[in-house]
């Protein structure tokens, strides 16, 4: 259902070019541009809604006999010229760096140059590419284009922070440097009975626009059309990214997914397969983190299903979601390649009232870690019906942990499963299995030892019992325990807090269980 392979590694080299004084120039060796012309994100909006009001064109082929084979170990080969970028002068704006066409990502799209209000076309030639290594024919590539762009990282132009490529897909290396999830521009009909669609960002429009990078994008698909605008910055904490959308519906769609995540689960602490890899846990990220609009805070830990499963949180005027890597510990994956560990999370903070709808997460299972198969989006109730249209705003975080998580409230750090019963017990209760979560931060930083914290417990089917929560010696953690008793074959949805008296000491933790699993 993702048709995105994980393994193509993005590989260009970076550079640029800015005359002195921000104007653009365009010697023999540097990047070429068109014709200039007028442009405005008011003017996008109007040509994507009337764009919608047309039939949808797809994107011609180009030389697809020779971009089936540039395959990943084919892109390794093929560098992008330090000297065919944009802004790579310095000092200013971030050098952005081109992609060349391959197999996953085999349709062109057009790059702009945006200054004062006048865009020109930056013009493609294979002369931006070293094909030396590759052994291919840069003849036989001449209208070939770029397949998307990347930001690069202005003080050290050799690794990269932003880059759209691929549909309507595009990612951030956030706090630590490494690649992880993905955000995409839209999600339509995604686990849905009908086939899933993926429109594609078809031309792109880049300013520097001081500290932020501008850029405009124009979607394109057979459900719909959009005009987009991102606002990014790169921080000590992050990435952060302002998002615009206006979208305009071609035709009804069942299943509308807003500010969309991709993301990869194998395994965790929580199930750990039959002859999985030897690596303790493999994911990008551990779970789906809510801040609902009425302000209660769920952490939903990510599983590997036995089928295809999408759970919808509903809610009205969310005030974040996203999907989060919270264990951080190079311990607990024993990966120098991947660093999981380092992966970064994405947080949704929506802006304005979204009305109702449902935050919906989509597992899908896999026995690898080779492809997404974790989607979270907010699927608003309103319909999407052809001829009308939706505006959406929203900021996305790009770190390694909800920003500004309060200090009033613990988080659940992991999720263990076990056997359940008593150790000693005889006869072993076969019919049991126990919980463990580990809760941290909080109140729970400041308290030592006791025992009247509870863990408040529910199930939507089976029974629970066995239940407390005591403080693992030597650490700022405390754990809750309980025990399932599991009813028929169909899963089970939990729920759990940790709660003094009448004090709320944490998160609501949720988790699906399957009996078979």
């Amino acid at each position: 259902m993702i048709a995105l392979d994980r393994r193509l590694l993005l590989a260009a080299l970076p550079a640029g070019l800015l005359a002195p004084g921000g104007v653009l120039a365009a010697p023999a060796s540097g990047i070429r541009v068109g014709p200039s012309k007028d442009f405005s994100f008011t003017e996008l909006a109007a040509r994507a809604q009337k764009s919608a009001s047309q039939p949808y064109q797809a994107p011609q082929p180009r030389a697809s006999h020779i971009i089936k084979d540039i395959d990943f170990d084919a892109v390794q080969k093929i560098k992008f010229r330090a000297d065919h970028a944009l802004w790579a002068g310095g000092p200013g704006p971030d050098p952005v760096s081109f992609f060349h066409l391959n197999r996953f990502s085999a349709d062109p799209v057009a790059i702009h140059v945006l200054e004062n209000g006048k865009a020109r076309e930056i013009l493609y030639g294979p002369d931006y590419f070293d094909y030396n290594a590759s052994g291919l024919d840069p003849k036989s590539l001449a209208d070939l284009g770029f397949s998307g762009f990347r930001m690069m990282d202005g003080r050290t132009r050799s690794t990269d922070w932003l880059a759209f490529q691929g549909a309507s897909y595009f990612r951030s290396s956030g706090e630590d440097a490494q690649y992880g999830a993905s955000a995409r521009g839209i999600a339509i009909n995604t686990a849905a009975p009908t086939p899933e669609e993926f429109p594609r960002f078809s031309e792109f429009w880049l300013e520097n626009d001081g500290p932020l990078t501008g850029i405009y994008a124009l979607l394109d698909g057979p459900s719909l059309t959009g005009a987009y605008k991102f606002d990014a910055v790169k921080n000590a904490s992050g990435v952060i990214m302002n998002v615009h959308c206006d979208l305009f519906f071609r035709s009804d769609i069942p299943r509308l997914g807003v500010a969309p995540l991709t993301s990869m689960y194998w395994y965790g602490e929580n199930e750990r397969p039959k002859n999985a890899d030897w690596r303790p846990e493999i994911h990008d990220n551990d779970g789906l983190a809510l801040l609902t609009g009425k302000g209660e805070r769920i952490w939903r830990p990510l599983i590997d299903p036995p089928r295809v499963m999408t759970n919808s949180f509903a809610d009205t005027n969310p005030r974040g979601f996203g999907l989060i890597q919270r264990d951080r510990d190079f311990a607990d994956y024993q990966d120098d390649g991947a660093f999981y560990n380092k992966r970064p999370g994405i947080w949704v903070e929506p802006k304005g009232d979204w009305g109702p709808g449902a935050v919906q997460l989509v597992e899908i299972p896999t026995d690898d870690e080779t492809h997404d198969n974790i989607v979270a989006y907010w699927r608003p109730d309103r319909p999407a019906r052809a001829g009308g249209g939706m505006s959406f705003d929203y900021r996305l975080y790009w770190q390694n942990s909800e920003p500004a998580y309060p200090q009033s409230i613990a988080k659940a750090l992991a999720t263990r499963l076990g056997r359940g019963g008593i150790p000693g017990q005889n006869p072993w209760p076969r019919d049991k299995h126990k919980f463990v979560v580990d809760f941290t931060g909080g109140p729970l930083m400041q308290m030592r030892q006791r025992y009247d914290v509870k863990p408040v417990v529910t199930a939507s089917r089976g029974r629970i019992d066995n239940a407390y929560v005591i403080k693992v010696v030597g650490t700022d953690r405390w754990r809750a325990l309980f025990d399932l008793q599991p009813e028929g074959n169909e899963p089970a949805d939990l729920r759990m807090f940790l709660k003094l008296g009448d004090t709320t000491l944490s998160e609501t933790w949720l988790y699906q269980y399957f009996p078979q699993s």
